[in-house]
């Protein structure tokens, strides 16, 4: 219980939680640790308000129906909200489904990215020529996806040039933010299934990365960081937000280009 989450907000409706990168959202065979929801239910169990209990369990000692009412990749970090009841998990998906919600993101992506912004606007759909059952492409027939994104830093290590951004997806597509900055030539830094070499993905799903293609990729899960969420609840604009980790942070201090 000592450690299964930064808690960023918690009252008696909603948990708001800054998800570690390598974590998945969803349930898995692998217990209540395995994932960000059952280590959310573990901590919201009634027993763990009991003085006894080790760790910081939560002070609102309910049995809650928890929800996910955003999602995001395993190896993406950052804001991630749960409603405790399903009451309150109808009314913020209202708001989500509306697209009320601005979503603010910071990456780091290889090379240097020439204009201070832009607006990535490229159809995404299923990639029919990967071998990857979950990869998907820009394509003509695909659906509709916008991602602004503005230039928070130019910098290098040695030779090699990378550019922090600041992004806010327009529109919610799977993979959305991913694609379109590999689609433009600058792809995240460690993303193992749209940096170019899908093989990678295949190598870490069948465990077998080797300790160059650990260093090709630099950082054990992509930079790609879910920093704010901003929208209207009950009446008052609220905003959640929280850093990235240690180790995205400190590859930014590296020598500036500009």
């Amino acid at each position: 219980m000592e450690k299964l989450f930064d808690i960023l907000f918690e009252d008696a409706a909603l948990l708001v939680i800054n998800k570690p990168a390598g974590l998945v959202c969803h349930p898995t065979k692998n217990g209540e640790w395995s994932s960000l929801i059952g280590r959310a239910r573990l901590y919201l169990k009634p027993e763990n308000s009991k003085p006894e209990t080790s760790g910081k369990p939560s002070t609102f000692n309910l049995q809650p129906s928890t929800h996910l009412i955003n999602r995001l990749d395993r190896e993406t970090s950052g804001v991630v909200l749960i409603a405790k009841n399903s009451e309150v998990a109808g009314e913020l998906g209202k708001i989500f489904e509306s697209r009320a919600v601005q979503k603010e993101y910071s990456a780091i992506v290889h090379g240097r990215v020439a204009p201070e912004q832009g607006m990535i606007d490229a159809p995404l759909g299923k990639d029919e020529r990967s071998l990857v059952a979950v990869k998907d492409c820009v394509r003509p027939d695909g659906a509709a996806a916008q991602t602004e994104f503005f230039i928070e830093r130019r910098f290098s290590r040695g030779v090699k040039e990378f550019t922090l951004l600041r992004i806010i997806p327009r529109t919610g597509r799977k993979h959305q933010i991913r694609l379109h900055l590999a689609h433009i030539g600058h792809p995240i830094v460690g993303d193992k299934l749209y940096g170019g070499d899908e093989d990678l993905y295949l190598a870490l799903v069948e465990n077998r990365l080797t300790p160059e293609q650990r260093a090709k990729l630099i950082f054990e899960n992509h930079a790609l960081h879910a920093r704010a969420l901003k929208f209207l609840w009950r009446g008052q604009q609220i905003e959640f937000s929280c850093a990235p980790e240690p180790w995205f942070k400190e590859f930014l201090s590296a020598d500036y280009v500009d």
